[in-house]
């Protein structure tokens, strides 16, 4: 019987520093949240497509698309999404339904909140987001076991400095315009607009494919990831698919991102299937 005791004695000692942990991770996302809303300027310019009159043609073609005259130039933009994440292979995907929201503040980082991810037992919850010098992926199973947890690191810093870049491209193109510093550069293709975003130490070059009414079609880059076989750190092939674009707030923006590592090769395996249900933009 004392061996019971003291076996549920640990059980639940065991139990109370699991949740304490999970607190401590929701309320460092929380501060780092705040952190990423107050990145948004006091004031914003409105946007004049004379802005952009000095870019390649077809960076001038996708502001024009993704930014209404006169729209205010919001560069702090949260979404709500749901869809699919594959926790599998391109083989055997594994998709489970998805409920998130995200915040993304480009070039200072992101954070995406996965409310939760499959059902039952097997339910994820956690964070992956990128927030004053730092980055993080802090994932749990059910609440109450930690299944995934990296970040601490200028390997992983890099990663998500990448992915805040690319999907700027996606629900925050205000932020990508040449007055924040970034630099856009002729790629001799009609179709290409290329992109340079460069953050303290950190730089992300991105590639948008653009339709001729100025859509953005997919968006990709090479990204410094581990998602490999060798799990080697390493410059890879990044990427993933537009459509169904809505206007929000003068934004027009895509509602269905389908993503994932090794884009444009046979590799390629969309385990980010987003579809996004409003956009709304921190102000100060």
């Amino acid at each position: 019987m004392a061996y019971l005791a003291t076996a549920v004695g640990l059980l639940l000692v065991a139990a109370l520093a699991m949740q304490a942990w999970r607190l401590t991770d929701n309320r460092a996302m929380e501060r780092a949240w705040v952190w990423l809303q107050s990145q948004a300027p006091a004031s914003v310019e409105a946007f004049d497509p004379a802005m952009v009159e000095g870019l390649p043609d077809a960076a001038r073609r996708y502001f024009r698309y993704t930014i209404a005259p006169g729209t205010p130039l919001h560069v702090v933009s949260e979404i709500q999404m749901t869809g699919e994440i594959g926790l599998g292979s391109k083989e055997a995907p594994g998709y489970r339904p998805m409920q998130a929201r995200q915040i993304l503040a480009p070039p200072h980082g992101f954070i995406w909140h996965l409310e939760r991810a499959g059902a039952g037992l097997m339910q994820m919850s956690g964070s992956d987001g990128m927030a004053n010098g730092h980055s993080w992926t802090r994932f749990w199973l059910n609440g109450t076991l930690p299944v995934a947890r990296a970040g601490g690191d200028d390997n992983h810093l890099r990663a998500s400095f990448g992915r805040a870049v690319a999907e700027a491209a996606f629900w925050a193109p205000a932020a990508l315009l040449p007055q924040h510093g970034v630099r856009w550069e002729e790629t001799g293709e009609p179709s290409l607009a290329r992109a340079f975003v460069t953050h303290g130490s950190l730089e992300q070059a991105i590639e948008i494919a653009v339709a001729e009414n100025g859509q953005p079609r997919w968006v990709q880059f090479q990204r410094w990831s581990n998602a490999n076989p060798e799990k080697e750190w390493r410059l890879q092939p990044f990427g993933g698919y537009l459509d169904d674009f809505r206007n929000f707030e003068g934004f027009t923006l895509p509602t269905k991102v389908d993503g994932g590592n090794h884009f444009g090769t046979e590799a390629y395996f969309p385990f980010f299937r987003v579809r996004v249900g409003e956009v709304r933009f921190s102000v100060p």
